[in-house]
């Protein structure tokens, strides 16, 4: 079953709370209402949540990818989402950290076996993990982001990154000084290769003499490598980055924040996930290419809340406003380039433009 439901890009960003917790793997100690990571790594908004709806007994866990909770991109994201929906409903909320592959399905099974009644895997590597305890405990509602997994009690979300891609290869393509471009990626996979043949053909549709440089980092929680091979591709002329890497994008914003404090050719970074502008600046910060994980992570745990949820798989694509770039674009991207992206988003939606995919 595929469905489609409509977001709103309205709000830029609708969750800016930044987190500085770490979850650990106790179920006891996942989430941040109940004490996650130490003293001084969750601060006092994480460890006391209050709500302003009476108690409910739905209970929402959430389990990251490597990537970890405060990534500043999908997995902070959703667990952003979770806790304004604990706000607002008054469901009990958690969150168990992925250190490696090996703690999806314990950190799974925890929620599933103690009676959540949804739980969430954040990021196509947690696939293979959902099916097997959705195959496992049927009776249990789980849900995954950027994976689909054939299973009735399990709601698989995806998005087109290519279209949102597209959108922001066209401000690079129009923005370049160096007719040079940098992408990196995280780990090679369907969801990635998404973001980097949208941006391809975005820059390619408004300046085929640009020219793109790919790299992958082979992993999301590399802040460091993250910087290192930007510092490559801004030595090699690159002036913008768009990195699709988790938090090892983290690290492509600090090596352009150093080389613009240091002087010399300005240099930008492409967003990914959430406006990162809010993180890291308007000076670093050309644009970003946003996924509306929050809003999709809220409506399918308020359909567990409401008792409508259904396995299934929903596809979030730019005509869904389920991807797209926020207004804070306005800062660093003239009125005529944003005139064009909105000429592509039209055409994209109409279908006059077919983005690839692969």
């Amino acid at each position: 079953m595929k469905k489609v439901f409509k977001l709103s890009l309205a709000p830029v960003l609708a969750f800016s709370m930044m987190l500085t917790g770490c979850g650990t793997n106790n179920a006891a100690n996942g989430g941040a209402n109940t004490n996650a990571g130490t003293a001084t790594d969750a601060p006092a908004e994480a460890t006391a949540a209050p709500t302003d709806a009476p108690k409910s007994d739905i209970k929402v866990g959430m389990v990251t990818d490597i990537g970890g909770v405060n990534d500043k991109s999908f997995n902070q994201s959703a667990w952003e989402a979770l806790q304004a929906l604990e706000k607002e409903a008054g469901i009990e909320v958690k969150y168990l950290q992925s250190k490696s592959s090996a703690d999806y399905q314990p950190n799974l099974n925890q929620f599933v076996k103690g009676g959540f009644n949804l739980t969430w895997g954040i990021g196509f590597d947690l696939g293979d993990a959902i099916k097997l305890a959705a195959t496992e405990n049927p009776d249990a509602n789980l849900a995954i982001i950027d994976s689909v997994v054939d299973a009735p009690n399990v709601q698989s979300v995806t998005f087109a990154e290519n279209e949102g891609s597209f959108l922001v290869g066209v401000v690079a393509g129009l923005t370049t000084k160096t007719n040079k471009i940098g992408f990196i990626g995280g780990a090679e996979s369907p969801v990635i290769k998404r973001f980097e043949v949208g941006f391809k053909a975005g820059i390619a549709a408004v300046n085929p003499k640009a020219e793109l440089k790919i790299t992958y980092a082979g992993a999301y929680d590399k802040p460091d490598v993250g910087k290192s091979l930007a510092a490559t591709l801004y030595n090699d002329g690159a002036d913008i980055i768009f990195p699709a890497a988790g938090a090892t994008g983290n690290g492509v914003f600090n090596e352009a924040k150093s080389r613009n404090k240091a002087g010399g050719t300005k240099v930008w970074v492409i967003g990914v996930d959430k406006d990162q502008s809010i993180e890291f600046g308007d000076d670093v910060t050309l644009t970003s290419m946003i996924k509306r994980v929050d809003e999709a992570v809220k409506k399918v745990s308020q359909e567990v809340i409401d008792g409508t949820f259904k396995g299934g798989i929903t596809t979030l694509t730019l005509k869904d406003n389920g991807v797209g770039l926020p207004e804070t674009s306005k800062a660093n991207v003239t009125p005529e380039i944003l005139a064009k992206v909105e000429e592509y988003k039209q055409q994209i939606i109409a279908g006059t433009v077919t983005v690839p995919s692969e």
